[in-house]
């Protein structure tokens, strides 16, 4: 299976990266966490729709991409239920008047995103015992305690999931990357808006910061990993 950058990427680029030796593959570790970044209805929509109608509904919205990828996101959580390993949901918290900042200067829409934006969606939304993190930055770790609540799990790889892959997903790749954690990015289960974005930062996150695969694929891997006792599931 050919990777998504391949037509994007010139051959050149990836020669000279091989050259350099990057790219190799990190593997998991054996107690892996699950991020799911961002999946909101701000993100996503209420329903599946063409990013020029959804932007309409709520302007960061990344349209049917966004619906694309949730069931993927879907599959990943049901295994992580199923062998009791932690989940994670860094979020976008609510923006008020002092939130404003580079960001929204950057960006002024997002200080326009009405309540039901905020909202998980149905589909992959928490449930007790999972950790939210509410976040007003792009990286996951940023003025949150995540790397605290990774350490108390034990968790030594992190599966990152979400919205958007040139943005909140690749900040908080780096920065787990930075902490020294294992991470694995399945390409069909991160979104962005801007479809070049998105194959560019995945061909940059596979070469410097991450393992990138499709789901399936690492759902086998996973798959091959014991299961949390109820313990450590704790």
């Amino acid at each position: 299976m050919s990777a998504i950058w391949e037509t994007i990427i010139p051959e050149r680029d990836r020669a000279a990266s091989r050259l350099a030796g990057f790219g190799r593959p990190s593997g998991l570790g054996r107690r892996p966490a699950l991020l799911i970044i961002d999946v909101q209805y701000r993100t996503v929509g209420t329903r599946p729709m063409p990013f020029e109608e959804a932007v309409q509904e709520f302007a960061t919205s990344c349209g049917q991409t966004a619906w694309d990828a949730i069931p993927h996101i879907a599959a990943l959580l049901a295994l992580f239920r199923e062998r009791n390993w932690p989940v994670l949901y860094p979020h976008v918290a609510p923006k008020f008047g002092f939130d404003q900042g580079r960001l929204t200067e950057k960006v002024p829409t997002m200080m326009q995103i009405p309540p039901k934006g905020y909202e998980f969606v149905e589909a992959i939304a928490p449930r007790e015992g999972d950790v939210l993190l509410p976040k007003k930055h792009p990286s996951a770790f940023f003025g949150t305690p995540l790397a605290s609540y990774l350490v108390n799990t034990g968790a030594d790889t992190l599966v990152v999931t979400g919205c958007s892959t040139s943005g909140c997903v690749r900040s908080s790749v780096v920065d787990a990357f930075s902490y020294n954690y294992r991470v694995a990015v399945p390409e069909d289960a991160v979104y962005d808006r801007n479809q070049t974005s998105h194959a560019v930062n995945l061909y940059d996150m596979a070469e410097k910061y991450a393992d990138v695969m499709d789901t399936q694929s690492l759902l086998a891997a996973l798959s091959a990993l014991e299961p949390a006792t109820r313990e450590e599931a704790k």
